[in-house]
């Protein structure tokens, strides 16, 4: 069976991930904020293989998931309460006084504590929280590096895990391909605690 070959659209829309790979990085590495940067890579490979095609772009802009945009306003204004409330300057403090006291422990609690957390609130509050606390103390790189392994480990066991998951899903069904709740689960249940377990164990010495 001969393989299909990408189209001139699809390799300009390879290109133009790639580009956003590298805008990302060095946006990253110059502490800069990601949004803007990604928001106009993303709007101009958008434009490019639409001009290139000599598409309309009502097709896209119907097909963007419209509904999700809610929730994820809703989960930045949820981390903005908690700092506001000052729930996020409690945590870090009890993490330092835990840290000072059981540094082994506390780092092992924090990455399944991150894990666990990214399933029930979802990977984007969690992370940015996780980001806020980390910030905010002079932590131990074992303490740091088990909150980054929790935040992209944990999301792996359900389909709430992470916002990357609900976008697939939702691409999925339009495709009329159907993966429940349940079936991710029993999949996530073996597959995220022996990668979450042993990536902790490699971090934490």
């Amino acid at each position: 069976m001969p393989k299909p070959k990408l189209s001139h659209g699809g390799k300009l829309t390879a290109l133009g991930i790639a580009a956003i790979g590298v805008v990302l990085v060095t946006a990253s590495a110059l502490d800069v904020q990601l949004g803007l940067p990604t928001f106009i890579c993303g709007l101009v490979t958008a434009a490019s293989v639409l001009a290139l095609s000599r598409q309309s772009p009502w097709p896209v802009i119907k097909g963007i998931s419209w509904s999700v945009l809610p929730l994820v306003a809703g989960l930045f204004v949820m981390v903005e309460a908690l700092a506001k409330l000052g729930a996020i300057s409690a945590l870090s403090a009890m993490l330092h006084d835990a840290v000072a006291r059981f540094p082994r422990e506390t780092a092992w609690a924090t990455g399944l504590v991150t894990a666990i957390a990214d399933n029930i609130a979802n990977n984007l509050p969690v992370g940015l929280v996780a980001g806020s606390v980390a910030g905010s103390d002079h932590l131990p790189a074992q303490v740091v590096s088990a909150m980054l392994i929790g935040v992209d480990l944990g999301p792996n066991l359900s389909v709430t895990g992470s916002l990357a998951t609900i976008l697939w899903l939702v691409a999925l069904r339009r495709e009329k391909i159907e993966v429940t709740a349940w079936r991710f689960l029993k999949l996530g249940a073996l597959v995220m605690p022996p990668a979450l377990f042993a990536a902790l164990a490699a971090a934490i010495r």
